[in-house]
């Protein structure tokens, strides 16, 4: 093309130099931030970091209710998507009956695993703070 076709179809631009130019942009941006926002600080000095515990009395234990609370957490989640599927009537009566087996024998074991460490599903509820319990409050027919 040559003269008044080439001003008309310019062409396509580079788009992986677009991309690099808008990460790159970006980048500089989030390095001008402060690393912790004005409305964050406080006028007072420093607190000290809350450290981790690593008392080798306890930390096979820690580790163990870290690892229950995961175990928990995805029970948990399994279960609501099941009583979703049943609600929603996606599964035939047996698999229905299966499934709830299944989550009583998983809710038993868990149970079983927490005693031989002398938690209760109490204990595995980690407390996030302002957004409250990662876990719903245990209800007492559990």
């Amino acid at each position: 093309m040559t003269g008044a076709a080439a001003d008309r179809h310019p062409d396509p631009p580079d788009r992986l130099a677009e991309v690099s130019d808008a990460a790159d942009r970006a980048f500089r941006a989030f390095r001008l931030l402060p690393a912790v926002p004005d409305d964050a600080r406080e006028s007072g000095p420093p607190h000290p970091a809350h450290r981790i515990s690593a008392d080798p009395d306890t930390v096979e234990r820690d580790l163990v209710r870290l690892v229950l609370t995961l175990v928990e957490l995805l029970r948990q989640l399994m279960e609501r998507q099941a009583l979703h599927r049943v609600d929603q009537g996606d599964l035939t009566e047996e698999q229905e009956e299966r499934l709830g087996s299944t989550l009583m024998i998983l809710h038993d074991r868990m149970s079983g695993l927490c005693a031989d460490y002398g938690l209760t599903l109490e204990d595995l509820n980690l407390d996030l703070g302002p957004l409250g319990t990662l876990l719903p409050p245990v209800r007492p027919d559990d």
